[in-house]
């Protein structure tokens, strides 16, 4: 009998899906991928053909196949994940009620935002979803339908996210896990279930949500006409599995209290992994894959911050690597000049409409300095909302660092320094193809929870210690920065009245 030793990984991404066969140990033997475009119908909406989802997971997944022998046979079980709050609209049959599906950076659900926090100013629904209102999230989306497009909603029996729809190809059956369930602003966080109250704050039906899953519950089985597509084999287990964010930092090694995820790429996602929900107005909360909670902000700094300077101090004629290297001739501090990074505004502060700025700037100081400033700039951002989350009962002792801001050791050297916490990197990038791993190999057995499976699946290559000297530094200007943040908030309102 051939052995089960591989598992495989869809994800449904933004951009592509992607497919990777991994062994026992957490190596990828295979990888495979297809891309897709967004489709932009007006300014500010965002979406996509779930049926291109469908093509590339069947492309992607053949590909994949096709390059290790005998795959097919060898797969233990399936886990896709994805791209969160993409809202699939289908009817009794299974079909598509709506060709594409909003997805999570569309905001044409705002109205519903601004409307439920001038019905509801004193908060308390945050005690059931853990997380204030957003345009992202499906049970908004679906405020939407109901007063945009009715015949839409009313055809609609059941709404699924973008790797649920996936699963429901792949199997028949429709569900959503508690990681997607619990950034729809429809479950209560307190019980793992849809909310009632939640439902009739909102007004919509209840009826066209289906059952929450555990992650590592096997949802169903490949079907005859999904095998005949993707040449798996018919009977091959698929698990509810999760969604690409709380998954990956599974597959980080973010899986336990104390532990967070700084994922910088064009933006900056931090996590901070506890055993409830930080309940706060400028944090969101997911459920992760192993049952605890993830308590998140997304700062609107990161790599863009960098790109930013790149282009206004060079013309893009530098290298990143070039850049880092100017930084570094910087010291801590850079001379005491202060880099605020809200080049694109923020998205859950008091001030969304707030701007980036210099402070502290003579004639003393040079490129380095400019260039150290923007990186500690960054990640003075990032303590600010460590801190909001620390102050609201969060812990944090290590940081799992990665995304792009994770190949530039400078940076995470200044982070490291700045939270005072070690800031490691996980040897395998694609953290997302390892949580799933994880997810599988625990719905097989081979472990007894999801953090087990990750601890024997994830590898670290670096541990990146705080500089005692750099934080002292760090320390004394804190309270400056959050000064420099609070006051300059008094003018943005000028700025947009004198731009407008």
């Amino acid at each position: 009998m051939t052995a089960k030793d591989l598992t495989l990984a869809i994800d449904v991404g933004t951009g592509s899906v992607r497919a990777a066969l991994v062994d026992r140990r957490g190596n990828i033997a295979a990888f495979d991928n297809r891309e897709h475009e967004q489709i932009i119908p007006r300014f500010g909406w965002s979406e996509q053909r779930p049926t291109e989802w469908w093509e590339g997971t069947v492309a992607s997944v053949r590909g994949v196949l096709a390059k290790v022998p005998g795959a097919a046979s060898r797969v233990a079980a399936v886990a896709v994940c994805g791209q969160m709050h993409g809202t699939v609209l289908l009817d009794d049959d299974g079909r598509l009620v709506r060709e594409t599906a909003t997805l999570w950076n569309d905001k044409r659900a705002q109205e519903f935002v601004v409307a439920f926090r001038e019905r509801h100013p004193d908060g308390a629904y945050m005690q059931i979803t853990g997380s204030p209102p957003a345009p992202a999230w499906p049970g908004l989306k679906l405020q939407w339908f109901q007063r945009h497009e009715p015949d839409v909603y009313r055809r609609t029996k059941t709404l699924l996210m973008p790797k649920d729809w996936v699963n429901f190809r792949l199997t028949g059956e429709r569900a959503f896990d508690i990681t997607e369930a619990s950034l729809t602003f429809m479950m209560d966080a307190r019980t793992w279930a849809w909310s009632r109250e939640m439902l009739d704050l909102l007004g919509v039906d209840g009826a066209k949500l289906p059952p929450i899953r555990r992650p590592t519950d096997i949802l169903g089985a490949v079907t005859a006409k999904a095998a005949a597509e993707t040449t798996l084999l018919a009977g091959t287990p698929v698990l509810a599995s999760s969604s690409d964010f709380p998954v990956a930092l599974l597959g980080s090694g973010a899986c336990r209290a104390g532990r967070g995820s700084d994922v910088t790429g064009t933006s900056s996602l931090v996590t901070l992994i506890g055993e409830r929900p930080i309940v706060h107005p400028e944090l969101c909360n997911t459920a992760t894959p192993n049952g605890l909670w993830g308590a998140f902000v997304i700062v609107d700094a990161g790599g863009d911050a960098m790109r930013w300077a790149r282009r206004a101090f060079h013309e893009n004629a530098l290298d990143f690597e070039a850049i880092v290297g100017k930084a570094a001739e910087a010291p801590a501090g850079a001379d005491g000049l202060f880099f605020l990074p809200y080049l694109s505004g923020e998205r859950l502060g008091a001030k969304p409409n707030s701007r980036a700025q210099l402070f502290g700037l003579t004639a003393s100081h040079g490129l380095p300095h400019l260039h150290r400033a923007v990186l500690e700039g960054v990640a003075f951002a990032l303590r600010r909302v460590v801190g909001t989350m620390r102050a609201a009962g969060g812990r944090l002792e290590r940081l799992m660092a990665s995304g792009g801001g994770a190949k530039t050791r400078l940076w995470l050297q200044i982070k490291a320094s700045m939270l005072d916490t070690p800031v490691v990197v996980p040897a395998e990038p694609e953290c997302g193809v390892i949580g799933c791993a994880a997810l599988a190999r625990t719905a097989l057995g081979d472990f007894p929870s999801p953090e087990a499976a990750a601890d024997a699946l994830v590898r670290f290559q670096e541990e990146i210690a705080p500089d005692p000297a750099w934080r002292d530094r760090y320390d004394a200007m804190a309270p400056i920065y959050d000064r420099l943040y609070r006051h300059s908030q008094a003018f943005y309102d000028d700025l947009d009245r004198l731009l407008a």
